[in-house]
């Protein structure tokens, strides 16, 4: 077990599910981890419990709905002022909506905004923090849901079709497309104290789906007894975040701990180029051009 002493680890989506498992054992083995949360009351109740539970008073905890760029800036921002580095961000946090497209407030679909533009923007605002570290890490949760999906960079927005498992699908692909984009762009830039990589949790049994209600949500509470455990789920990303073989190594997909192919035929290098700078325009950001 990787002694994590000193080490500022930042995890989103950190209060409830397999995010606040890994924000749990990352804690355990002695990590600074600074939990981002959208709910206040959720957050300070959260923290509280893991530091009863670790004895690791170093628990933090900031704001902000990643489907909010604006609130996306303002954390960034205060986590600026607050740390000297950040040596593992966790982009963890994602959702699936309902049945009827809804738009966050910058006027972008949700499950966009929150599965993919908002940690791309809070990877590029936190870049600099993470160069500071000696061996950073950016691990972002993707899933094999992203065989279910219907990619497209022609209605990134989903204006003309929209399906809540379908959108999720299509975001838990990019998030795998950001992540080998980024690992390319790392390379091309000569960055070598900071690696990226993206798994798949397993099929948890959390609170995921549960907006979604209809058909679908139905399926999955059926579903949910034949599911792993938030502690299975949340091992590939302690994995990624702490282990020594994972840090030397860029733009892999892991599932149990282990790389695996993706497949999808619309995961090019044309592609991820292309979503990349998508994201940087809907964003407002440069990152690593």
């Amino acid at each position: 077990m990787a002694n994590l002493q000193d080490q500022l680890i930042l995890v989103t989506g950190a209060t409830s599910g397999i995010g606040k498992v890994t924000a749990r054992e990352l804690a355990r083995r002695g990590a600074h981890v600074i939990m981002l949360a959208r709910n206040a009351d959720k957050a300070e109740q959260t923290r509280q419990q893991l530091i009863a539970e670790t004895g690791n008073q170093q628990i933090d905890t900031v704001l902000a709905d990643l489907s909010n760029l604006q609130q996306v800036r303002d954390v960034a921002a205060q986590l600026h002022e607050k740390y000297p580095r950040l040596d593992v961000l966790l982009n963890n946090a994602g959702l699936m909506f309902g049945a009827e497209r809804e738009l966050s407030a910058d006027g972008y679909e949700m499950t966009l905004a929150t599965n993919h533009l908002g940690p791309f923007l809070l990877t590029s605002l936190l870049f600099d923090m993470l160069q500071k570290s000696e061996a950073a890490r950016i691990v972002n949760v993707a899933s094999n849901a992203y065989k279910f999906s219907k990619p497209t960079l022609d209605d990134i927005q989903s204006e003309r079709d929209y399906s809540p498992v379908w959108e999720y699908g299509t975001t838990k692909l990019w998030n795998i497309m950001f992540t080998q984009e980024l690992a390319k762009r790392l390379r091309a830039h000569g960055i070598g104290n900071v690696v990226t990589n993206c798994l798949h949790p397993g099929a948890v049994a959390t609170n995921y789906g549960k907006q979604t209600g209809g058909i679908v949500g139905a399926l999955l509470e059926l579903g949910r007894p034949f599911m792993i455990s938030p502690e299975k789920g949340a091992q590939t990303s302690i994995f990624l975040a702490t282990d020594a073989k994972a840090g030397t190594s860029s733009g892999g997909f892991y599932d149990k701990s282990k790389p695996v192919a993706v497949k999808s035929k619309f995961n090019t290098a044309a592609n991820n180029k292309r979503l990349w700078e998508m994201s940087e325009q809907l964003t407002s950001t440069n990152f690593l051009d």
